[in-house]
């Protein structure tokens, strides 16, 4: 399945439109100014400073759902790899547990930019030495990147602040490895920037400094895009102009790998692997770094005895069959034993080519393929059958298995032991960025979840991954809208990025879905978030398209057979309806700091309270459950505001100085029966995940600092079921889901 318009990998990928500048944005708060001039309510809600209460947090199990940049076996110890992903950090895999383990996860708000693993490295010599390089974004608004650098396989890190930035999540995401433990000398390290040149660390990562090479970076290129050892030699890809291949000389230089290949089709230097047994270095190329993008590329074999090379391309991309280049691992065990993919080939899809014999003849590992997704079924993408694989650049074999192979998609990792059995290993690892949650209040599940690139999922048990996959009848790509009933919870509609319509409801808790009858013309280039009232009998639907634009709400009353625009509803904003008024509405205009109301069903919104805080699309309001017109409105660093009579007028919770999203749970049991509210938010100075079982008049921090995810400020929801229980959207990885201990 492509990718919509709307995935992750796409918004927050690149500066220029609105929704990354929101991204980038929440994550750098200004300090709270004043009061907005508005007439409070009542009086400011004030309370204590928070305390912390223990929890137990988990990921609720889906099955990868991300795209994996990286799989790094280590050569000396049987059973340990690392995964590196593009914005939900680095694992590391176990053997005996079949599990991944995620090593970042205590990259706290002020670190979201370092949840992207733009490269890793292993010491052959010292096996508990593990190094990573992050930073998400090369882009003026993010921060500069970082290498984490760890003496017991990731258990415990020391930091070293770099003074350029990474680019995880960027075109090039895939190429790699960009940093190595030099061969010669285990404290000298190497780390390839995308606009920086190469830097080295002759002190184990601790300090870096430029290293003089022979190419000149660029503010806008790819720089260094592989780094790998062969033998004592230390080669080098470089992803600008049209591309080349160096390498170390005995004097400590860098030189230029003469008689290189040329032409589109070796224009970028993807992956390469080296073949100690016959001291053969293999290099993919593309005609672009990818994952998109590319349309051409090849593979070919230098003799680093001899510097001969040999064209040995598997099969030649052409038209009607485009694509690029990937992967690349040899088999230390099977000296001339190679396995290269294909990348961006979306006919007749991505595949693995493997030679016995240093690359004379292939064999695509695809066409005897088995694929065992029954544990993952969401990967079936709605219909039958599952495919083997898309946007593949990370590839890996086992050095003690030569018939252990894994490869990343744009999804999962699948892995298998004979080479034509293959199932998602992927225990452990998630990396969805998460948009929308519900806790249904009955039914069969705890929790929907809105996902970017892989639609809603429908999770009857959190500790395995949905039985019925992804929502179908349509399938979408990434989700912008998901809305429950609550006087009708078994009501549940749905809106996204899709190829065949674009909004859909259930009547059955959201297990099955029908498409909506029609759409406005306006849905399939701008979907975005809809409500439904609280008894289900009014839908709104409002329109963003992914770069921003904004266009007129419309409005069904008979469950999506026909629609009329709302020509007094803020364009673009998020309909909000009252939990218990089926007739009442609200809206965030948030450039102009107004709340709309509507008492007809969301037939006309007037104007209530102005000069509320403005000018992010961020900003937003929740409904308390089982009360009609108590909203809250989360405006991030302006503060969290309340309003008790429908949106006329707010006061100031000054109990907390940030709210970035908030939600609400079950009551505390003896309280006053008012719902758990739950926040990520800051009080006082410290960022992070917040309850308050008093209306917000007091609250406790609920995370500690080994679970801080980065960013975390889209979506939070607390269990109506199950007092304290929260389930927390991260931006990579994936559903955490914490309850008291």
């Amino acid at each position: 399945m492509r990718p919509s318009p709307l995935s992750r990998r796409s918004v927050l990928g690149g500066g220029a439109t609105a929704a990354l500048a929101a991204v980038s944005a929440a994550a750098h708060a200004a300090p709270a100014p004043a009061a907005p001039n508005a007439a409070p309510a009542a009086a400011p809600v004030t309370g204590t400073a928070a305390g912390a209460a223990p929890y137990r947090w988990r990921t609720a199990v889906i099955g990868g759902t991300g795209f994996v940049t990286g799989v790094l076996f280590h050569p000396r110890v049987r059973g340990l790899a690392y995964a590196r992903t593009d914005i939900g950090g680095a694992y590391r895999w176990d053997d005996r547990t079949a599990r991944w383990t995620p090593l970042t996860d205590h990259l706290g708000w002020d670190d979201w930019n370092l949840l992207g693993v733009e490269a890793m490295a292993v010491d052959p010599v010292h096996p508990d030495r593990l190094y990573l390089a992050l930073g998400t974004y090369t882009q003026p608004w993010s921060g500069n990147g970082a290498v984490l650098r760890s003496d017991d396989r990731g258990a415990t890190w020391a930091r070293t602040d770099l003074d350029v930035k990474l680019g995880a999540n960027e075109d090039g995401r895939g190429t790699g490895e960009r940093l190595l433990v030099d061969p010669r000398d285990s404290a000298t390290l190497w780390l390839g920037t995308r606009h920086d040149g190469l830097l080295v660390s002759r002190d184990r990562g601790a300090t870096w400094a430029a290293a003089p090479f022979p190419a000149t970076p660029s503010a806008t290129g790819q720089g260094v895009t592989l780094l790998v050892a062969a033998g004592r030699t230390v080669y080098a890809g470089w992803g600008d102009g049209d591309g080349a291949l160096y390498r170390t000389t005995a004097g400590g230089g860098w030189e230029a790998v003469p008689g290189r290949p040329g032409g589109a089709s070796a224009k970028v230097p993807i992956r390469a692997a080296y073949d100690a047994g016959t001291r053969a270095l293999y290099v993919t190329y593309a005609d672009a770094p990818g994952p998109n993008g590319q349309s051409d590329g090849s593979v070919h074999r230098l003799d680093t005895v001899t510097g001969a090379w040999t064209d040995v391309t598997p099969v030649r991309p052409g038209p009607g069959d485009t694509f690029g280049y990937g992967g690349a691992a040899t088999d230390p065990r099977r000296p001339g034993t190679v396995v290269v993919s294909t990348n961006n080939r979306w006919g007749p899809v991505d595949t693995l080519f493997r030679s016995t014999d240093g690359g004379a003849t292939w064999t695509s590992l695809k066409d005897s393929a088995v694929l065992d997704v029954s544990e993952t079924p969401y990967l079936r993408w709605g219909g039958e059958e599952p495919k083997f694989g898309w946007w593949i650049q990370a590839l890996a074999l086992d050095p003690f298995d030569s018939r252990h192979l894994v490869f990343g998609t744009g999804a999962t990792l699948y892995g298998t032991r004979d080479l034509r059995r293959w199932a998602p290993q992927i225990r452990g690892l998630e990396e969805s960025s998460v948009r929308q949650l519900v806790s249904p209040p009955t039914g069969r599940a705890h929790l929907l979840s809105g996902l970017g690139d892989v639609g809603v999922m429908y999770h009857e048990r959190l500790t395995a991954s949905p039985s019925r996959g992804m929502a179908a009848n349509p399938v979408f790509g990434t989700a912008t809208g998901l809305s429950l009933a609550p006087l009708r919870p078994e009501y549940v509609v749905r809106a996204g990025w899709g190829d065949h319509g674009n909004g859909a409801y259930s009547t059955d808790g959201g297990r099955t879905w029908t498409p909506f009858a029609s759409q406005p013309a306006v849905a399939g280039d701008a979907p975005g978030p809809l409500a439904t009232g609280a008894d289900g009998g009014v839908l709104l639907w409002s329109f963003v398209h992914w770069d921003g634009t904004r266009y007129a709400a419309h409005r069904s009353t008979d469950g999506g057979a026909h629609w009329t625009e709302v020509a007094t509803f803020p364009k673009g904003a998020a309909p909000v309806a009252d939990p218990v008024d089926p007739k009442r509405f609200y809206a965030y205009d948030t450039t102009a700091g107004t709340v709309y109301t509507s008492t007809d069903g969301g037939a006309t919104f007037t104007a209530g309270a102005t000069g509320l805080p403005s000018g992010d699309v961020q900003f937003r309001i929740a409904a308390a459950p089982g009360r009609s017109g108590d909203l809250w409105l989360s405006a991030k660093g302006e503060g969290l505001f309340r309003s008790t009579d429908g949106g006329r007028a707010f006061s100031r919770v000054t109990s907390c100085r940030a709210s970035y999203a908030l939600g609400f749970g079950k009551a505390a049991p003896g309280g006053d029966g008012y719902p758990a509210v739950f926040q990520t938010g800051s009080v006082e100075d410290l960022t992070g995940v917040y309850r308050s079982d008093d209306a917000g008049r007091s609250w406790v921090r609920i995370n500690d600092d080994a679970h801080q995810w980065g960013w975390t400020g889209e979506v939070i929801t607390g269990d109506p079921r199950i007092h304290g229980r929260v389930y927390l959207g991260t931006n990579g990885r994936g559903v955490q889901y914490g309850d008291p201990v």
